[in-house]
């Protein structure tokens, strides 16, 4: 479970954040500059929403060779889809099945 939902709902409030997450999604494993291109932000700007992101536990990154490659971390997410999606779809179904 999350132990703080605001620690990960805040940072996906964000549409900045949104749409890096998304980038990482299409396509994990990026540079900080290879996560500017295309974006009408600076690179501090970027750099700011991914450390956001780390801190919510959102994305990680690791080293290789010389270049520092951000990737994203499903887990959060996936823990609040079982804690509020799923039991939300699973009442919602239940009361579709019960219906005659």
């Amino acid at each position: 479970m999350v132990k703080n939902d605001d620690a990960v709902f805040h940072p996906l409030a964000d549409a900045s954040r949104r749409h890096l997450l998304d980038r990482l999604y299409r396509w994990n494993g990026q540079t900080l500059a290879e996560l500017c291109e295309g974006v009408e932000m600076t690179r501090h700007a970027v750099a700011k929403h991914l450390s956001a992101l780390e801190e919510a536990n959102l994305v990680s990154w690791m080293r290789q060779g010389r270049e520092k490659l951000h990737v994203i971390n499903p887990v959060p997410i996936n823990e609040i889809a079982e804690r509020w999606l799923k039991k939300l779809v699973r009442r919602h179904l239940t009361a579709l099945s019960t219906r005659k």
